[in-house]
């Protein structure tokens, strides 16, 4: 079941109305029993999405391609709909902001 949550996670993470209510109605399960298999992962289900969609951000601000697009083009289509929320969770997992991250991992 953590499998199946996790691919239907990765497919929507774009989407910025993703929330555990959202994946538990999906998989035809309780919101409880969603966070219950999650236990085991030692995350919540929204830090793991939110920890997925920063991971997705700072590869992508780090590839070439996306090089022409907006810090807040990236963040809004990796599901985050605040530039300033993003901006403070990338920095606290990566100690650094989203354009000192670019601008050093920029090929």
């Amino acid at each position: 079941m953590l499998l199946r949550i996790r691919n239907f996670i990765g497919r929507h993470l774009d989407d910025p109305d993703l929330t555990p209510e959202v994946i538990a109605r999906a998989h035809h399960i309780s919101v409880r029993y969603l966070h219950k298999i999650f236990e085991g992962e030692d995350t919540t289900v929204s830090r793991w999405i939110q920890s997925r969609r920063l991971e997705a951000c700072r590869r992508d601000l780090a590839h070439r391609e996306a090089a022409s697009l907006s810090i807040v083009a990236v963040a809004q289509g990796w599901g985050f709909t605040s530039a300033a929320h993003f901006s403070r969770m990338f920095r606290a997992a990566y100690g650094m902001s989203p354009s000192e991250w670019r601008d050093t991992h920029r090929p």
